[in-house]
C-alpha cells in the first residue's frame, strides 16, 4: 500500500467516512483539478477547492457534474509560443 492510500485509509477512519470512499478515477481526477487550478488560478486555490467540490457533492451534486463546473470556471490558459 502507497503511503497515499494509507493517508486515505487513515483518514476516512478518522473521519468516520466508508473505506473507499474515493474510487481511484476520482481520486485522480481530483488530482488534476487541483494542479489545474493550481496552476491557473493560485496555487492555494487547489486544495480550497477540493473542498468546495466536497461541499457541492455533500448537497447533492454529482462528483462528475461538480468537477465539471469547476473546469468550466477555469480561465483560459493563453497558449504558449510552442502552441
Amino acid at each position: 500500500m502507497s503511503t497515499l492510500d494509507s493517508w486515505i485509509a487513515d483518514t476516512e477512519a478518522a473521519l468516520n467516512l466508508q473505506a473507499g470512499s474515493i474510487p481511484l478515477d476520482l481520486r485522480n481526477e481530483l488530482l488534476d483539478l487541483t494542479r489545474e487550478v493550481a496552476h491557473g488560478v493560485a496555487r492555494v486555490a487547489g486544495p480550497l477547492t477540493c473542498y468546495l467540490v466536497g461541499q457541492a457533492v455533500a448537497r447533492g451534486v454529482t462528483p462528475a457534474a461538480a468537477l465539471a463546473a469547476v473546469r468550466e470556471n477555469l480561465p483560459e490558459v493563453p497558449p504558449t509560443a510552442a502552441d
